[in-house]
């Protein structure tokens, strides 16, 4: 006669890992790989909704919205879809509440999510920035007056130097003051746009002399320019500030949003890989889980 011998759920537990990170992998190079697909996907959308031409294709601030709702849904379908994947590929437990199998399917499913965003990070940066970048780029070419907030001052000192019709200018003689002079104006406008300062006396008095040397026309003229100048750059600047908090608050909500989804993703896999799902095995309610 064989003496069968009940071994306490506590004591399996004890000889089992409560991480499952051959599932998490798994979940997590699932999502990344989605999320790189859906990446690109998105781009090419987002290339043959754009247009050089006016009146034609979306703005740049509906294009700028549609990128955050896309960046959302991309995050919540590859999160699910890793989250998913590592819950039901996960280990089973035994002896365990079904509340604690609840906590730990979530567990599985957040670091699924947080393994998909470091690789994401860390691989699939590059390939990510460079075709996202390409359609966002196409995007802000489409829009008037986009280059200017891209962060070159080069726009602003061709504002600057830019002779009036009629004029007659005075170019520098020698060869690479011209270059020289351009690199000082831009180094000018860098330092006080990045520091968030208004321009100091000497550096507009400075610029209207510039200004008024190379293109001809007179003090007071030029004075104006120089502020009108200033002006628009300040304008751009922030607008280019409002755009680059705005991704920042997108990407954060996308990121939270797959968390939450690969969590909720990992819960169901789990589950339905332990029969388990909503409670029920084989139609009957069981309150806590133990398979042997």
């Amino acid at each position: 006669m064989t003496l069968r011998t009940e071994v306490p759920g506590s004591v399996l537990e004890e000889n089992q890992s409560a991480v499952s990170w051959a599932a998490i992998a798994a979940g997590g190079v699932a999502a990344a790989a989605l999320t790189l697909v859906l990446l690109v996907f998105g781009a090419g959308m987002g290339f043959s909704s754009i247009s050089p031409w006016s009146n034609s294709g979306i703005s740049s601030e509906t294009f700028k919205v549609a990128a955050g709702i896309y960046l959302i849904v991309v995050a919540m379908l590859s999160s699910t879809i890793g989250g998913y994947v590592a819950g039901r590929l996960r280990t089973k437990w035994t002896g365990l509440h079904t509340d604690e199998v609840a906590f730990r399917d979530t567990t599985h499913g957040f670091l699924a999510w947080a393994f998909a965003t470091v690789l994401g990070a860390a691989v699939l940066g590059a390939a990510a920035t460079y075709v996202v970048g390409g359609a966002a780029q196409g995007a802000s070419q489409g829009s008037a007056g986009s280059q200017s907030s891209a962060g070159s001052t080069d726009y602003f000192v061709d504002m600057l130097l830019r002779p009036n019709p009629g004029s007659q200018s005075t170019p520098s003689a020698q060869p690479g003051a011209d270059a020289t002079v351009r690199r000082e104006i831009g180094r000018i406008f860098a330092r006080s746009l990045s520091e968030g300062r208004d321009f100091s006396a000497a550096d507009r008095s400075y610029l209207a002399q510039v200004v008024t040397a190379r293109t001809g026309i007179n003090q007071a003229e030029a004075e104006k320019r120089v502020s009108d100048v200033i002006n628009q750059a300040k304008v751009a600047t922030d607008e280019a500030r409002k755009a680059a908090a705005k991704s920042a608050l997108w990407l954060t909500a996308a990121m939270l949003v797959g968390a939450f989804a690969a969590a909720l993703a990992a819960i169901e896999g789990g589950q339905l890989r332990d029969g388990t799902w909503k409670g029920v095995i084989g139609g009957r309610n069981y309150p806590s889980q133990r398979v042997t």
